[in-house]
């Protein structure tokens, strides 16, 4: 009986080893099984984590691409940078030619208010314009009055750099007729603004708008030129543009006699109710020999006023579309005369709604 007894009971024990190491294994099993499952996941997140990062990277390539198509060819300085003459022709920094189109301001002691960023901005993007010209008169309660508006020179000037724009600092002689009365404020002028703008590729000087009255190429304005010029160059290599006799009108009288400076333009000033074919003819002839800037004109007569010329005003174009002479149209702001590109009724900002008929002119023939 005790043999039957211990056969039983180690029959039990055997059958309960075997039942205990049987789910060991089996929990074992389930381990691996565990562990595999979270292997997969781990790497399907690596691989979703993967796929993120190469989007990523995608996304920046793409942006990349924008910035180089951001940076590709445009009128504006950061595609054509510093300006020089090649030719007897305004070129960018590639030897590319280039037309700048753009506005003049009114005289900035009246009208500067028009001289906002966001005209510039309308002007840039609206009209396609590349250039703006500041009108700084030395008379007539201008600079030689109130020295205090070279601060506004200073103001629009960084407006323009800001907006990737060319800009002219203009030396607006007029009723002072002759260059040298102010000569000696002209050099502390410009010493002061070709230090300040010296590595900047935006700024162009015009240091004497129109010379008048009894004046002379070879007499009065080439030498107040050579010193202005010289005083300019200690600083900035940038373009300098320079007044010709008889209101920027004998471009010939300066080409015959040149200044000795590569990179200095000459003024041809022209109002298409007053100038026509003999002027275009002259320009012509002295283009042979000089570059020209046409700094200033007008849709009016030479008064500023006298009506709309606006089939004259499209030879004008054509002609300086013909030669890529850059030019800047006057003027910007609402005075009651027929050259105003707004109406008088309209505010301080650009609206198609309130463009003269000047205006409307000149912004479709700066988009061209």
């Amino acid at each position: 009986m005790k043999r039957k007894i211990i056969i039983i009971s180690t029959i039990i024990i055997i059958l309960g080893l075997t039942l205990y190491f049987l789910n060991k294994n089996n929990q074992n099993n389930n381990k691996k099984y565990d562990q595999t499952q979270d292997n997969q996941n781990i790497n399907q997140e690596n691989n979703i984590s993967n796929d993120v990062d190469d989007n990523q990277i995608d996304d920046s390539s793409n942006t990349s691409n924008n910035n180089v198509q951001n940076n590709s060819k445009n009128n504006l300085v950061s595609y054509n940078g510093h300006l020089k003459i090649k030719n007897n022709t305004l070129v960018n920094q590639y030897d590319e030619p280039i037309q700048l189109k753009g506005v003049s301001s009114h005289g900035i002691q009246w009208y500067s208010e028009f001289a906002n960023e966001q005209n510039l901005k309308t002007l840039r993007d609206d009209w396609k314009a590349n250039l703006f010209r500041i009108a700084m008169y030395t008379s007539e309660n201008g600079y030689i009055q109130n020295n205090n508006l070279k601060e506004k020179v200073k103001e629009i000037v960084n407006m323009a750099i800001k907006l990737d724009m060319y800009v002219i600092i203009d030396w607006h002689i007029l009723s002072d007729g002759n260059p040298n009365i102010y000569k000696e404020e002209a050099k502390t002028f410009f010493k002061e603004m070709s230090e300040l703008y010296q590595n900047t590729p935006n700024v162009i000087f015009e240091i004497c708008n129109e010379p008048n009255g009894n004046v002379s190429w070879d007499n009065d304005i080439k030498p107040y030129a050579e010193d202005i010029i010289k005083i300019i160059r200690q600083n900035s290599s940038n373009i300098i543009i320079v007044g010709t006799g008889n209101w920027s009108q004998d471009v010939i009288d300066a080409s015959l006699n040149p200044v000795d400076d590569e990179n200095t333009m000459y003024a041809l000033h022209f109002y298409a109710g007053t100038h026509n074919d003999s002027l275009r003819s002259k320009a012509s002839e002295a283009m042979t020999k000089i570059p020209l800037f046409v700094s200033e004109w007008g849709v009016s007569d030479a008064s500023g006023n006298g009506g709309i010329y606006l089939e004259e005003a499209q030879r004008w174009i054509d002609f300086m579309n013909q030669n890529n002479l850059s030019w800047a149209c006057w003027s910007l702001s609402n005075k009651n005369e027929s050259s105003a590109l707004l109406l008088p009724s309209s505010s301080v900002y650009i609206s198609d709604e309130y463009l003269s008929e000047a205006g409307k002119f000149i912004k479709q023939n700066c988009q061209l």
